[in-house]
């Protein structure tokens, strides 16, 4: 069974692999894996979940991070989520037996949680904002992919699950330098970042944590792509 792995970001892509795509381009890591550079947002996983599907993948992965709502998550902890909260208030059901038979094979080696997700259209940067989106909807994080991948595997009935680490924390304001310097496919431009740090420089500690933070949500999913052939081979 060919399985198709949708990560938004580059750095998402580098836990799986050593390639370096260009957005919307898809590669394999295995005879039966592929990976697509979606770029972030509903539209573009959207786009790259079709063109894995048109490519042959027979279910699919959202892969990479996740900003937590629950406020007892921490950067890190792994999320395979039962279903995706959709905007419009739709529960969009990962594949349970794939979830749980991936959920048994990590058994105590890497803990898991198993609530819902979040769809969002934009960053949730702001604590209380966290805190309102978990009061509202329960669900423990939040992405902006996750719900268009499943989607498309709904429309398409192939099975599908997330995977998704956490990097900020629900108390954690993520820094406004980030906001700022986010270009419109979503990936950090380096020297709008530099450009607003010498104005305000005092926000460099909060990126310094953002970065130890995204190490750990890296750290988790470099451990689960070593598991990756038993992950896609697991229904």
């Amino acid at each position: 069974m060919i399985t198709g792995i949708v990560v938004a970001l580059p750095e998402e892509l580098r836990t799986l692999s050593k390639v370096k795509l260009a957005q919307g381009e898809c590669t394999q890591l295995s005879a039966n894996t592929l990976v697509i550079l979606a770029g972030t947002g509903s539209e573009n996983a959207h786009k790259a979940s079709l063109k894995l599907v048109a490519q042959g993948a027979q279910q699919l992965i959202s892969w990479g991070c996740a900003g937590a709502l629950a406020p007892y998550l921490k950067a890190g902890d792994l999320i395979i989520p039962s279903a995706i909260l959709s905007q419009g208030n739709t529960s969009l059901t990962t594949h349970k037996h794939w979830r749980e038979q991936l959920t048994n094979m990590l058994g105590q080696s890497l803990k898991c949680y198993n609530g819902q997700i979040l769809e969002s259209d934009t960053v949730i940067s702001l604590a209380q904002d966290k805190t309102h989106q978990f009061q509202c909807s329960n669900a423990l994080a939040v992405d902006m992919e996750s719900a268009a991948i499943a989607r498309i595997a709904a429309q398409t009935e192939l099975p599908f699950i997330a995977i998704r680490s956490i990097v900020d924390s629900a108390q954690f304001d993520l820094p406004k330098a980030i906001s700022y310097a986010l270009n419109d496919d979503g990936i950090v431009a380096i020297p709008k970042l530099i450009k607003y740090l010498c104005l305000h420089p005092s926000e460099l500690v909060a990126l310094i944590q953002l970065g130890l933070h995204f190490k750990a949500a890296s750290h988790t999913l470099k451990q689960l792509a070593r598991q990756l052939p038993s992950i896609t081979q697991a229904l």
